[in-house]
């Protein structure tokens, strides 16, 4: 009888199904573009000092259903990420196809060796929530062509 009358007492300190969609932990449309072309090399997160790799994918994690999570090509040389880059990504000397034969990550130490850039962008735009998107490459598209990334979202570098 006690958790009947306390259940709807925690519930209704849950947010509603829209609110969880606003959460931070929501997943955003991130648009860069690199000094290089880096699109099929797999991309890590290193600290704040570039001196070690604090985030990296398994070998799993670089295949879709499609194929690999490489960025997606928008116009003017920009790119719609898929695997989670942000401020600190450095990319492997790897490819997305190469990695994805690995029977497991290779060690920190060994991965930190194959890098080949710590600082691989020329900007990097957080587009907001992909829920907020009906078609996040035509709508980035859209704003590319009219020059106004700066003027419509986050720039993060």
């Amino acid at each position: 009888m006690k958790i009947a009358l306390i259940l709807p007492i925690l519930l209704a300190g849950f947010p509603s199904s829209k609110m969880n969609k606003q959460s931070a932990a929501e997943p955003h449309v991130i648009v860069y573009k690199t000094k290089k072309d880096y699109d099929k090399n797999v991309p890590v997160t290193l600290s704040d000092d570039k001196s070690k790799i604090v985030s990296y994918p398994a070998p799993t994690d670089v295949v879709s259903d499609n194929g690999y999570t490489t960025p997606t090509k928008l116009k003017h040389g920009y790119l719609l990420d898929n695997r989670g880059i942000g401020l600190n990504v450095a990319f492997l000397k790897l490819t997305y196809k190469e990695y994805a034969m690995l029977r497991q990550a290779p060690s920190l130490d060994s991965m930190y060796s194959m890098i080949i850039d710590k600082d691989p962008l020329l900007e990097l735009y957080d587009c907001g929530s992909r829920y907020e998107m009906v078609d996040p490459v035509k709508e980035v598209n859209e704003v590319i062509k009219k020059d106004e990334l700066k003027k419509t979202y986050t720039e993060l570098k």
